[in-house]
């Protein structure tokens, strides 16, 4: 046995008198101010939370744990107070390893600034005992005894080194090997001894008999030796024992009012906290296929109405290759801001999370996936030509580390394992912290960074592989990237998401309730798609062209009712916004200035058409996404140019023909404007206008004479000029009909007129 240190002496006579004091405290508790007085409520530097952990402990109580420490953990990082979360023990049964994911989260730095007290009001026996032995203080009743985890037996040796391991650690003060080997192993025997040091102090030590036999060979000098379990009997230490020969137990208390006088903790903080599980809503929301801006605005909308329903849980079902990444990190972002909200969610994968879907399953409070489930692989990739992926450049892999990095910290997952799929060169390593035990993971840097805080370990061995990090369920929870992996059944995928509500704590017969696409997602999917939109605009230009013809007013309704659908579906596909309806409708004035303003084809009609054309093409798409896919912004551009000139061409084709056969269709040509008195002017079989105009040698000669208008000019219209009906255009305003006009310009078949 090693001698001890000059400074655990030191730490030693500080516990001394840190129990006196607290002693003392309780001695004077009568004297002190009602804890629920609310002048004391205010100044209370403590900031604690009082869980019972009823058994069996399963992956409810964990989580249960896990978020309010997590809460007293922030909380006292923020207010530099003191925080207490305060366990009580209960007698039950409780799987080894559930109760272990509990003691490894109450010893871990997540909850460095967090005091975890463990009270036991009765005897706790088996597994239930490893979560006491997890807390930096125990506190007990008198009566109660706590102890004998394997109930008569000794425990396995897998189990008996994970809990010898755990106490190594030094979590709390009054625990030692010696005294838990006695809880795991009847056959043992364990001794109190009394040792003289080299400088005269006394200590008194926890020992098993062997440990003892090697001191007095090595001459240390064992002043009292006292028996405190023999051989054959269970290692189970009562609170007034424990605290009379100053092991295992803090403090004894009768009750819970006790305890908060002995701590100083107000009353009203030792209530019992909301029991998860007891959720009134939970909702499930599924992310499948290709993340683009369409699937972000549908997700988002379907976030929006789980919230609005009053949501306290939202499963996020993610099976994705991945995407684009300002979308994909725009969702992770919105969904890790839920927890500001006290929303709980969580990501299911059940087969795969990849690129940015595994950007958005990080941004979930908890990730579950099945044994064979994936997620990773979240490195910038740029199309070359050829269609040749390659890895993005060093700005851009920089920016989705950062990414990475602040979703590690926010959601307490090692960051530079999350890094690590999306740079395939970093390395990471398990560490150890010297001081504590904890274990996490780090790069190089982050290791060099810390000083001799941590102690290097083994590389991962993913990380090693030249390839972007990609893991299963398995290892996503060995790395403390994810929960323990959900059963499975590829017969039955049920069985997963059953596993699920159970370790959620959801109960059976409830059942999440499904946000799915409502009829307005359906129509704004089918209105996003390519031949919907070129339809749309199709319509749109068809029916002003009609207009012209029929000056009925509803063609042009129907046109504006197109366009006005068409940035409908655009603003909730994610993809427009008002900056392209502003640019539609300045274009569209720049052509109203062309026609009615401003006769002739020059830079108001040209500025108008690129106008309309540019809003058209930037509300079909977003811009920016180069960074996953370099060509990806001239890909879709191109295709949206291809839409658009496609319902061009099929206007011009349309236009042609209603020319041609509008008039000789027996109905609609009743439809088309006739100017009054139009049938005296001409017989049925006597050719309109352009070929009696041939038939005069040329239109040119018609410039300089005056007509009446039969129909008014708005701008276009017809007028009689020496007995001939001609299509003319004002060359300004409106000229109403019945008004003496005179041809001031000729291009064509084109005629100005203005008013005389």
């Amino acid at each position: 046995m090693q001698p001890i240190s000059h400074l655990h002496r030191l730490k030693c006579l500080a516990l001394l008198l840190t129990t006196l004091c607290v002693w003392n405290g309780r001695g004077f508790a009568d004297d002190a101010p009602p804890a629920d007085a609310p002048a004391a409520e205010e100044e209370s530097p403590v900031i604690s939370r009082y869980i019972t952990l009823s058994s069996p402990i399963d992956d409810q109580m964990l989580n249960w744990v896990r978020e309010t420490g997590l809460e007293l953990q922030s909380a006292a990082t923020s207010d530099d107070r003191r925080a207490v979360l305060v366990l009580e023990i209960t007698p039950g049964n409780s799987q080894f390893h559930q109760v272990y994911g509990l003691a490894d989260f109450l010893t871990s730095a997540a909850l460095s600034r967090v005091t975890t007290i463990a009270w036991v009001p009765e005897t706790v026996t088996g597994n239930n005992v490893l979560a006491a032995l997890a807390c930096k203080e125990i506190v007990m009743h008198p009566d109660a005894e706590l102890g004998d985890i394997g109930r008569g037996s000794p425990v396995s040796d897998d189990q008996r080194a994970i809990v010898l391991n755990l106490v190594s650690k030094r979590h709390n003060p009054k625990v030692n090997r010696a005294l838990v080997t006695g809880m795991i192993d009847p056959q043992s025997t364990i001794l109190q001894l009394t040792v003289e040091l080299a400088d005269g102090m006394i200590e008194k030590r926890l020992v098993t008999q062997d440990e003892a036999t090697r001191m007095r060979d090595s001459g240390v000098v064992i002043k009292d030796s006292r028996t405190i379990k023999e051989p054959g009997q269970p290692g189970l230490f009562s609170g007034a024992q424990a605290r009379n020969a100053g092991f295992l137990t803090m403090q004894t208390v009768e009750n819970r009012h006790d305890l908060a006088v002995a701590y100083e903790l107000p009353l009203e903080s030792l209530r019992e906290q909301p029991k998860p599980g007891s959720f009134n809503r939970v909702s499930l929301i599924e992310v499948k296929g290709a993340i683009d801006p369409l699937l972000e605005s549908f997700l988002e909308r379907q976030i929006d109405r789980a919230v609005a329903d009053g949501s306290e849980v939202i499963i996020f079902e993610i099976d994705s290759p991945g995407g684009l990444l300002w979308q994909s990190r725009d969702l992770s972002y919105a969904i890790a801001d839920l927890g500001e909200q006290g929303i709980r969610t969580i990501a299911y994968v059940p087969e795969q999370a990849l690129s940015g879907a595994a950007i958005i399953a990080l941004g979930c409070d908890e990730i579950y996936l099945t044994p064979n489930g994936l997620i990773g692989d979240a490195g910038p990739i740029e199309m070359r030509e050829g269609g040749q992926f390659e890895r993005a450049p060093e700005k851009v892999l920089s920016f989705l580390r950062e990414i990475m990095r602040e979703l590690g910290e926010r959601k307490n997952r090692p960051p530079a394992l999350l890094m690590a799929m999306a740079d395939k060169d970093l390395q990471v390593y398990e560490v150890r912290n010297r001081l504590t035990g904890d274990v996490t993971y780090m790069s190089e840097d982050e290791i060099h960074q810390a000083g001799d805080e941590w102690e290097q370990g083994r590389l991962v061995p993913e990380s090693a592989e030249d390839l972007l990090l990609t893991l299963n369920g398995k290892r996503a929870h060995e790395l403390l990237i994810a929960e323990r992996p959900l059963q499975h059944d590829p017969q039955d995928p049920s069985v997963s998401f059953d596993d699920l509500k159970e370790r959620l704590g959801v109960p059976e017969d409830v059942e999440p309730l499904k946000i799915g696409r409502t009829w307005l997602d359906d129509t704004v999917f089918v209105l996003n798609t390519n031949f919907i939109t070129g339809l749309l605009f199709f319509v749109g230009i068809v029916c002003i062209y009609l207009e012209l013809h029929f000056m009925s007013g509803i063609l042009g309704i129907i046109s504006a009712l197109c366009f006005a659908v068409f940035f409908w579906s655009k603003f909730l596909g994610g993809t427009a916004g008002w900056l392209e309806v502003l640019l539609f409708m300045l274009g569209l004035g720049c052509l109203a200035l062309e026609v009615f303003v401003i006769p002739g084809f020059g830079v108001f009609g040209v500025s108008g058409a690129l106008l309309v054309f540019a809003s058209l093409v930037m509300a079909s798409q977003t811009f920016g996404n180069g960074i996953l896919q370099k060509n990806e912004d001239l890909t879709n551009a191109t295709w949206t140019m291809a839409t658009l000139s496609t319902s061009i061409i099929a206007v011009i084709v349309v236009a042609m023909a209603i020319s041609r056969f509008l008039p000789r269709i027996p109905i609609l040509n009743q439809m088309i404007l006739t100017p009054p008195g139009m049938d005296s002017v001409q017989s049925p079989d006597e050719p309109q206008l352009r070929p009696d105009l041939a038939e005069a040698g040329s239109i040119a000669a018609l410039l300089g004479l005056q007509g009446e208008t039969l129909t008014m000019l708005r701008p276009a219209g017809k007028a009689r000029v020496e007995g001939r009906l001609l299509d003319v255009v004002s060359d300004g305003p409106f000229i109403p009909q019945g008004k003496t006009v005179e041809i001031v310009q000729v291009s064509g078949n084109r005629v100005v007129v203005r008013e005389a």
